[in-house]
């Protein structure tokens, strides 16, 4: 059966600048040439600044053009593949960025997106954006949907309760509705995300008079990626507690390899206990932890093959914040086509960036190319796509309007206190009104 290559990326930026050459020549390394992925999607965390993450736009462009150029040069790396940046999103520090081969740009038929802050007042320091797709086979009417979620939950060992209300909130508030003219790339050159253009889509999906969708939905795959937080203890550890972090040169029945610590990860006994990402799956973890790693790690960083130990900080337990999961088949439709399956390739992390302390994670997978068919009415009532964990808040659109609305405040307030441009931007308007006073005061007195 025909299937399509979709990689998957999450990283947390740690509101540094990406550098692209560094980026790109790693990721190719760990992607064979044979299997070119035919969609590429990018989950990012804390992609800059808060100041920047809040205000949007044109202050965004520097961050998201240095993925855009890494995507490229790795297609290149990559038996050439012309990779096109279809759209990008962004809810305050957490965005997505989707890109395609060049030959399958014109299969994208329609596209709806959707935003929620679960970060102080709903604001976006935390949160989560979404991107849905319809992929149309040629030759036919079936449409194969693709929903890809980026999320960024509560952060610190005690606040395991917090992500879990995290992601409650995140299926509450996250609804999906048809992508604006403006939000999607022209196709026909790569582009710098964040430039409005004219359409993509040959089928406008507001057309349709579809009604907004969450993000569970019966027809649609989904994929979620992000720094999703979960640690390995609910405390902090303790003086001392570094000694027994794992290192790279430990044994496989050593007490200080990674393996001993996944046993305490809290995102895999939350999953198996139903109380956060409901009805979603991950392949079996063979990396490291991604986070936290040290500054010296960092400046380390650069050179490939330097680390020769794993240097942690010391007052983080070590843990696999950065995750990939996804939702399987339906059983109503692998109950009427038994060789259906998707198919994880790579479950990996990429080396340390000297930009972050944490590890970018990547995922391959191979999904068929077919159309979830929607669900009769004697199947279904079980699968989490037909019975969500929580409903619609009917209020997510006011919410979310009202916390766009307290981020573009502190986004100005951060802006003129905490970047260099803006102090000089308040101190030239202090100067004025000190001068425009004064010379008041003169023609007055």
């Amino acid at each position: 059966m025909a299937s399509t290559t979709v990689l998957v990326i999450t990283f947390n930026c740690a509101r540094r600048l990406l550098q692209p050459d560094l980026f790109a020549r790693r990721l190719s390394k760990v992607l064979p040439e044979s299997q070119r992925p035919d969609i590429v999607l990018l989950s990012l965390q804390e992609i800059a600044p808060i100041a920047y993450s809040f205000l949007g736009g044109s202050y965004l462009s520097p961050y998201f053009q240095r993925f855009h150029h890494a995507i490229h040069m790795a297609g290149k790396a990559l038996d050439g593949a012309e990779y096109v940046h279809l759209i990008t999103r962004n809810v305050g520090m957490t965005a997505c960025m989707v890109f395609v081969l060049e030959e399958h740009r014109l299969n994208i038929q329609w596209i709806e997106t959707g935003g929620v802050g679960v970060g102080l007042q709903e604001m976006g320091n935390k949160g989560a954006v979404g991107l849905r797709l319809g992929y149309a086979f040629p030759d036919s009417d079936d449409t194969f949907e693709l929903t890809f979620v980026a999320a960024h939950l509560a952060p610190m060992e005690e606040a395991l309760q917090r992500r879990n209300e995290d992601w409650k909130n995140i299926v509450r508030g996250l609804v999906f509705t048809p992508a604006t003219i403006k939000d999607i790339s022209k196709p026909t050159k790569p582009q710098a995300a964040g430039e409005e253009s004219e359409p993509l889509l040959e089928n406008d999906p507001a057309s349709t008079g579809q009604n907004p969708r969450g993000l569970y939905t019966p027809t649609s795959h989904l994929i979620l990626a992000g720094d999703l937080n979960y640690r390995t203890s609910r405390t902090k550890p303790q003086k001392g507690a570094h000694a027994v972090f794992p290192q790279l040169n430990s044994g496989c029945q050593d007490n200080g390899n990674f393996y001993s610590l996944l046993h305490n990860d809290q995102l895999s006994r939350e999953l198996k206990a139903g109380r956060t990402c409901h009805g979603l799956s991950e392949a079996p973890i063979h990396f490291p932890p991604t986070y936290k790693y040290s500054k010296k790690a960092q400046m380390l960083a650069e050179k490939e093959d330097s680390m020769t130990t794993w240097d942690w900080a010391k007052h983080r337990w070590p843990s696999w914040c950065d995750r990939i999961l996804y939702q399987d088949l339906p059983a109503w439709m692998t109950s009427a086509i038994p060789a259906v399956r998707i198919e994880v390739g790579k479950y990996t992390a990429l080396p340390l960036m000297p930009t972050s302390d944490h590890q970018p994670v990547i995922s391959t997978m191979r999904i068929p190319l077919k159309a979830i068919p929607a669900p009769t009415e004697d199947c279904g009532e079980e699968d989490v796509r037909t019975s969500p964990p929580f409903d619609i808040d009917p209020r997510w659109r006011e919410r979310r309007q009202s916390a766009r609305r307290k981020e573009i405040v502190v986004g100005i307030l951060a802006y003129l206190t905490l970047t260099w441009e803006g102090r000089s931007i308040a101190l030239a308007l202090i100067i004025g009104a000190l001068l425009g006073w004064l010379v008041l005061r003169g023609m007055l007195g």
